[in-house]
């Protein structure tokens, strides 16, 4: 996990299509994001997610391609933004991976609660994976609040001798959030369903597949573009290598 997060580099993918005619359960397997949308609007993606948008959208009287767009707005471009200044870069991260990580995880918190329960007598039913996905809830909320508060603004501000100190903070963390990751691969088979898996297991795993590559490319970005911009010239912290261990004095960043 280590080595895929220091070694990645982050390529943008283009959005598939989306159509009024696709099937609702198939969008909802294809486009993490999509099930909070149906939840919402109460459009059975599971059960009964083998008509298309646009007669599940009719059904409830609700315009499709209303339906579509807000749907469209949920695919996402990791793109970076060309020659971005250091703060561009960080208003980048900030809109595509700390808004779509505060999204993104509570959905998936409770479609994993939901497999849990109704498919208890399952082998493959992926028991602890809620619990395990409210624990890096709260570690990444945690996290991205001290780089929000903290971080963020002094590498706005230009170039500060003391910044290695939290950035190295922030390295470590990464590493836990990588050990999180893989023990979220194990849980899930590598976000692989079992065969016969319902349209709501499917698209947990969709989704699950989607946060893992979208925290690679968040820490990615952080590790290996924004950080060393700044580790130059910062002062060496005493006792830590360059990976940061946050030992000693500043066990945590406060927010």
């Amino acid at each position: 996990m280590n080595a895929r997060v220091d070694h990645l580099e982050a390529a943008p993918l283009a959005p598939a299509p989306l159509s009024t005619e696709q099937q609702i359960g198939q969008i909802a397997v294809q486009l993490p994001g999509a099930t909070a949308v149906f939840r919402r609007l109460k459009l059975d993606f599971c059960c009964g997610g083998q008509v298309s948008l646009a007669k599940a959208a009719a059904d409830k009287g609700l315009d499709a391609n209303a339906v579509l767009a807000e749907l469209a707005a949920l695919q996402r471009s990791d793109a970076v933004p060309e020659a971005a200044s250091p703060s561009a870069l960080i208003d980048h991260i900030l809109v595509r991976y700390h808004e779509v990580h505060r999204a993104q995880l509570p959905e998936l918190i409770r479609m994993a609660r939901r497999v849990e329960a109704v498919h208890r007598d399952n082998p493959h039913v992926p028991a602890g994976l809620a619990d395990h996905l409210e624990e890096m809830h709260e570690e990444l909320l945690s996290h991205m609040l001290k780089e929000e508060q903290v971080l963020f603004p002094m590498l706005k501000a230009g170039s500060n001798p003391f910044v290695g100190q939290p950035i190295g903070m922030m390295r470590a963390e990464h590493v836990d959030h990588g050990e999180a990751l893989d023990k979220l691969n194990a849980l899930t088979n590598d976000a692989t369903p079992p065969q016969g898996a319902c349209n709501t297991w499917r698209a947990l795993y969709a989704g699950i597949a989607q946060l893992g590559d979208d925290l690679i490319n968040h820490i990615h970005l952080e590790n290996n573009v924004l950080f060393p911009q700044f580790e130059a010239s910062a002062v060496p912290s005493q006792g830590c290598g360059p990976s940061g261990c946050a030992c000693s004095g500043g066990g945590t960043l406060q927010a």
